[in-house]
């Protein structure tokens, strides 16, 4: 029965760990990326604030993109060693 406690732990580490972290800095990431969007067309006379605007877009990509790969990571490592992970519960039931 070890494999189950391992897969238990594996299982709670990712529900109650992972998931709220990673959802956490996606959910910055695109706090950024609409930022940016918005002091783009907000201040679309003042190259200065288009160039951070285009910035700030440019980060909030880099950082759901990221983000994502990460999830995707943790699942493909979840399920290599053999966890049935479900998909977008966060409840380690």
């Amino acid at each position: 029965m070890p494999p189950q406690n391992i897969e238990s732990f594996i299982q709670s580490i990712s529900f109650l760990v992972l998931n709220p972290i990673i959802s956490i800095l996606f959910g910055a990431a695109f706090i950024v990326f609409l930022w940016g969007i918005i002091e783009y067309f907000w201040q679309s006379e003042s190259e200065e604030a288009r160039t951070r605007g285009g910035k700030h877009v440019t980060w909030g990509l880099i950082g759901m993109f990221v983000m994502f790969a990460a999830f995707v990571i943790v699942r493909i490592i979840a399920t290599t060693i053999g966890s049935d992970l479900p998909v977008g519960n966060f409840a380690p039931y």
